[in-house]
């Protein structure tokens, strides 16, 4: 076998590993209902053994009301759903999804797939919606504003990159102002919902969902669980026309390690993304090699290390002043720095459980 049949056949690994992973994706939603109907089932068939006079209390008192209210609010969900995935077959240009049945073990969607679709659409709450917009203020608006003071004239012409850019909101808002970005963005779950959402919604709050419906616990009240978020709360559409805005798909490293990248941004904005590494020197080396020299990094974000004691995957997790002096060593100077800034992400405002962030928020020049 020469080289070249040797490239090929990787290639072509490659690019079948690409469709199972699509279809994959794709089966999750399409799965969406029948899994959301069954932990519902699950709960009915439970109570359906319970004693005659426990059974008799929680229907007394709403419970059943509530499964059918839930079952009502997936159907609900599911249309969403169905809309996401209408054109995701032509989301990605010159490349062809032929379909797989869903019993083909390859692509047949798991706990943790499905897991990731209920996460996409509180993701849509996040990013597009009213409810978001105090999370978004905490989080977005910083980052924002410190690009604003950066550059205050001739936005035109600075090239912003936001990796991990999820639903996009964050690289909406900085074309918006008037920036050159690009929104990178791995995950498949989140790039079939921004293509729904910035190139399928027409106005302002025209869809509903029940993003919580599957979180059974820490409820105050059923209409807590049953709450419906309307998106998106700003159109799309207006975003200038000859805006600067476009999201890619892709691995970070992969796609941004090629030589076209090669000082290529004067800015790289990153919020809740660099922990997101196996081994997070890699991301700041990326970053430092797209910039631009005097361009600036401003981070927003914790130290969660997504892969850390995680079966299978590889991991380091340097503390944050050991990761601050590796960032230093490879040619960046720290010019502002706040720690224990308080974030939320995703956080349902109504649960009894609230989870929050003492992130940490810096300016970096590529020295």
């Amino acid at each position: 076998m020469t080289s070249t049949d040797g490239d090929s056949a990787k290639l072509s690994r490659e690019e079948e590993e690409e469709r199972l992973h699509f279809q994959k994706v794709t089966n999750a939603f399409r799965s969406y209902k029948k899994h959301s109907t069954a932990a519902i089932h699950k709960r009915e068939e439970y109570m359906g053994r319970l004693p005659v006079e426990h059974q008799k209390l929680l229907r007394k008192h709403g419970y059943q009301d509530t499964m059918d209210d839930l079952k009502q609010a997936v159907e609900q969900n599911n249309e969403i759903i169905i809309n996401i995935l209408k054109d995701v077959e032509g989301l990605f240009e010159n490349v062809t999804h032929p379909g797989k049945a869903e019993t083909d073990p390859r692509v047949r969607p798991g706990a943790v797939d499905m897991d990731k679709v209920q996460s996409t659409i509180k993701q849509i709450v996040r990013d597009w919606s009213s409810t978001g917009a105090a999370e978004r203020a905490g989080c977005y608006t910083p980052l924002v504003n410190s690009l604003l003071s950066l550059y205050p004239a001739n936005r035109g012409q600075v090239k912003v990159l936001v990796p991990g850019a999820g639903l996009g909101r964050l690289a909406f808002d900085i074309a918006m102002e008037g920036f050159e970005c690009q929104g990178s963005e791995f995950s498949l779950y989140m790039l079939f919902a921004s293509n729904f959402i910035l190139n399928k919604c027409q106005s302002v709050d025209c869809y509903k969902i029940q993003p919580y419906i599957h979180q059974f616990s820490n409820n105050l009240t059923s209409k807590d669980q049953l709450r419906e978020i309307r998106f998106p709360d700003l159109d799309p559409n207006t975003l200038p026309e000859d805006a600067k805005f476009s999201m890619a798909a892709g691995d970070f490293l992969e796609v941004y390690s090629t030589p076209e990248y090669v000082s290529s941004h004067d800015c790289v904005v990153t919020c809740f993304f660099v922990d997101c590494a196996h081994n997070i020197i890699q991301f700041v080396q990326t970053i430092h090699r797209i910039l631009k020299q005097g361009g600036t990094w401003i981070n927003l974000g914790p130290l969660l290390y997504h892969f850390s004691d995680m079966k299978g995957e590889d991991s380091i997790e340097p503390d944050y002043q050991t990761l601050k002096a590796i960032i230093q060593d490879l040619g960046f100077e720290f010019e502002s720095e706040e720690t224990s800034v308080p974030c939320t992400y995703s956080q349902n405002q109504t649960s009894m459980l609230q989870y929050s962030y003492n992130c940490v928020r810096f300016t970096a020049r590529k020295k």
